[in-house]
């Protein structure tokens, strides 16, 4: 007796490979895609944002879509600044019905909750994702923030998480997000500032506080021998896992 259903099992380089014959074919599987958005208009940091995010793509995982955010200022690096990315992050959030999750990367996470209070979907922030990141790793956690400036509205969301006895530390770079994107010193500022919060501040991990960081991440976490998050690659990562298994 012949079976309905013929399955034949191949392993080809260690890849098991299932072949169904007999049945009726099923329509081939949409990958989920996550859109990571710059909100601000620095295309520069968009690209630096995707040369980081290269790990986390994989050819059968989610597919992982950067735009930048033509609306916004070329960095964000006040509230006002914050301030004015909210509503146009809504909306095209609340204009994608593709997606199946959103990330917004810069470390301020404007507009996060108005973007999830238009959208069923899982909508990431990667400040919260990467300080729940260094908890998982480590029992303090430092920031490398732009500019002093910043350090005060990013104490005061850390203030609101509950997280003020985890955190050791945050310093500035004194750069701007354009600088941290494309200046040739920044890894080196980086790599100042992140030996100060780990032996004078005591963290036992490292945030890199804006989303022009990202490239400087591996040479920096090897430099200081302590886990160094990139918050973007924090927040992507969660966005895969909830994608994965909606």
């Amino acid at each position: 007796m012949v079976p309905a259903v013929l399955v034949l099992l191949a392993a080809l380089d260690n890849v098991c490979v299932v072949v169904s014959m007999g049945a009726t074919e099923r329509p081939a599987m949409t990958r989920p895609r996550i859109l990571v958005i710059n909100p601000n208009s620095n295309d520069a940091v968009t690209h630096g944002i995707e040369e980081a995010l290269q790990p986390l793509a994989f050819a059968e995982g989610p597919e992982i879509v950067c735009s930048t955010l033509k609306e916004g200022p070329y960095g964000i690096e006040s509230q006002a600044d914050v301030e004015s990315v909210a509503m146009p992050l809504r909306r095209l959030v609340e204009a994608d019905n593709g997606a199946g999750a959103f990330v917004i990367a810069c470390y301020s996470d404007p507009g996060l909750h108005v973007c999830r209070e238009v959208s069923p979907r899982p909508v990431f922030g990667i400040a919260e994702s990467g300080v729940l990141t260094a908890l998982a790793r480590a029992d303090t956690f430092g920031v490398i923030a732009i500019k002093q400036k910043s350090i005060r509205r990013h104490i005061r969301y850390l203030r609101q998480m509950g997280l003020m006895d985890r955190l050791a530390g945050e310093r500035p770079l004194e750069m701007s997000v354009a600088e941290t994107a494309s200046g040739e010193k920044t890894l080196d500022r980086m790599i100042e500032v992140g030996r100060a919060l780990r032996d004078q501040d005591g963290a036992g991990a490292v945030v890199m506080g804006c989303a022009g960081m990202a490239r400087h991440r591996r040479a920096l976490e090897e430099t200081l021998g302590i886990p160094v998050i990139d918050p973007t690659q924090a927040a992507v990562a969660m966005a895969i896992g909830a994608v994965s298994v909606a």
